[in-house]
């Protein structure tokens, strides 16, 4: 039972990241992007009896997340792409603002302790002592459990 629903936690935080990706690319904003996703989410859950096939469950949210975002852009009075408008190709190189949201969806699926140490580690620059000593861990687990850390993100990349 726990292996399920470890496995359907997965599932969902991924279904989660690609809402979330859909959601920025048509809002072009962060917070927008998240409100985006919450009511895209309470439409999801209520309206969970028509989906026909749980197989295009992650379409089908997709789909109601560029449409929730269509109608966020409509209100605010920003013209966005729409979900079947053909869109302008994009430079080749992403914005700071992707960057940054990229980022913060990795880190946010490590557990808390990783995500703390990766933190200390690359964005506040401390070395892997404080680290221990701030998180009150022997060295050798701060150590590993950022190796492992880095190369879970480096996997997911």
């Amino acid at each position: 039972m726990g292996m399920e629903l470890e496995q359907y936690e997965i599932l969902l935080r991924d279904l989660y990241n690609q809402m979330t990706r859909v959601a920025y690319s048509k809002v072009r904003n962060k917070s927008d992007a998240h409100d985006v996703v919450q009511e895209a989410w309470v439409r999801i859950l209520s309206k969970q009896d028509t989906l026909r096939e749980e197989s295009k469950l992650t379409a089908w949210a997709k789909t109601i997340t560029a449409n929730v975002a269509y109608n966020v852009n409509r209100r605010n009075g920003k013209s966005s792409t729409g979900w079947f408008e053909p869109q302008e190709p994009s430079s080749s190189s992403p914005t700071e603002a992707e960057l940054l949201l990229e980022i913060s969806e990795l880190l946010g699926a490590l557990d808390p302790r990783s995500r703390t140490m990766m933190l200390y580690k690359f964005y506040y620059g401390f070395k892997d002592q404080e680290i221990a000593d701030a998180m009150n861990l022997p060295l050798g687990t701060v150590k590993a459990r950022i190796h492992r850390s880095r190369e879970r993100l480096k996997h997911w990349i």
